[in-house]
């Protein structure tokens, strides 16, 4: 006699955070090494910032420490990090709080 499937399934407890997926992050870091306007060209030729939106991120690396310049899948901002460290600039990517 073939077996029978169950009529009932027991699910284990799975918190919502395990189900919603956290996107990840680029952060980019300040160094004595580049120059501020170089920063600006950076993140208005690579991510398309306007002049605007470039310099507070700039300033926000200079000042802060580092500032977070892109937000996504893992895959993407592995390219991201990967193109930051072409142009010569410090960055890291982590999973987003």
């Amino acid at each position: 006699m073939p077996a029978l499937a169950p009529t009932t399934l027991d699910r284990p407890e799975v918190s919502e955070e395990t189900w919603v997926a956290r996107p990840w992050i680029v952060r980019v870091w300040n160094d004595p090494v580049n120059l501020m306007s170089y920063v600006t060209y950076v993140f208005r030729s690579h991510f398309g910032f306007d002049e605007l939106e470039a310099e507070r991120l700039m300033w926000q690396v200079h000042t802060e420490g580092s500032a977070v310049v892109a937000s996504g899948n893992r895959e993407l901002m592995e390219i991201h990090v990967a193109a930051m460290h072409e142009f010569g600039l410090w960055a890291t990517m982590e999973q987003d709080q």
